[in-house]
């Protein structure tokens, strides 16, 4: 359950840079003009060409880069008991939310684990952690898929990939704005013959520091969006397994993060902030007390 954003978060902060330099190297070589960067409006037409462009590519990549990073092996046909209940679990799901039958994978990790990603309601995948399975009941798991499931029936990877693509955007220009001024600011006086090496030096670092600032902005919305995941969790499987799932992996050891993506942990301080689940106290709080107002609501009826 805590793979999913950081995926698209880091994978989205590396094609960033990568096309960064990328359009420096355009400007640089004079393949775009310093005229027409100078000007905001190209300027501003190359940032969303880029942002967006770096965003989408992020989501498309998505379940490719997942299995990559995390190893996961998609049941094309189940090989015993326990991954036929998986797959026929995420089927009725899948069935219930109106959405194409998953890709469903296992991952080989001692974590209680699980996420979902994909370019589309359609064309998604689910996997669980091999620990998940172990060390929770099939309730639980079961709970655990829905919640899953309902992201992808919620189209969180698109809505984020959307805010992504605003947001690199901003920091694509701003990064180019702010280089330009401290190269004004460095060769004041001197003959103009395009940008130096301090705007290149100083868009990159600019580009680097404000893809941090949306990534904080990116978790904050995925983080108001995992609320809403739990909640068609239980409807599915029910809202004591969802509580009892919750309450599981909050006395579970911290998700073992592969290495690029350890930066994005759960524990206190400043990296809570780019955490894109809040925390487990304040998840089941919501659940119970949206079933004491559901219960609420039968009985007055």
């Amino acid at each position: 359950m805590f793979k999913r954003i950081a995926l698209l978060i880091v994978t989205n902060l590396a094609i960033m840079v990568v096309l960064g330099v990328v359009l420096t190297v355009l400007q640089a070589t004079g393949i775009l003009s310093p005229d027409f960067m100078r000007s905001h409006g190209g300027l501003l037409v190359m940032a969303v060409l880029f942002g967006f462009g770096g965003a989408f590519i992020s989501l498309l990549l998505s379940k490719t880069i997942a299995k990559w990073t995390t190893g996961a092996k998609v049941i094309d046909a189940p090989r015993n008991a326990t991954e036929s209940w998986l797959f026929d679990t995420v089927r009725r799901h899948a069935d219930r939310v109106g959405i194409t039958m998953p890709e469903v994978a296992i991952y080989d990790a001692p974590d209680m684990n699980a996420f979902a990603t994909g370019p589309s309601r359609n064309n998604s995948l689910v996997a669980v952690s091999t620990g998940l399975l172990e060390n929770m009941r099939r309730e639980e798991v079961d709970a655990v898929l829905g919640h899953e499931v309902a992201h992808v029936a919620n189209g969180d990877m698109v809505t984020l990939t959307l805010i992504q693509g605003v947001l690199n955007t901003f920091v694509i220009f701003f990064s180019r704005i702010i280089g330009g001024l401290i190269d004004s600011a460095l060769t004041r006086g001197e003959e103009d013959e395009g940008p130096g090496i301090g705007y290149f030096v100083s868009t990159m670092v600019a580009q680097i520091f404000l893809g941090v600032l949306a990534s904080l902005i990116v978790a904050w919305f995925s983080r108001r969006r995992e609320f809403r995941a739990d909640r068609g969790g239980a409807e599915l499987a029910g809202t004591a397994a969802m509580v009892a799932a919750l309450q599981r992996l909050g006395r579970s050891e911290p998700s073992h993060l592969p290495q690029a993506m350890q930066a994005f942990g759960i524990n206190g301080g400043l990296a809570s902030w780019f955490s894109s689940h809040p925390p487990i106290e304040q998840r089941v709080k919501a659940l119970r007390e949206q079933g004491g107002a559901a219960q609420k609501a039968s009985f007055a009826s």
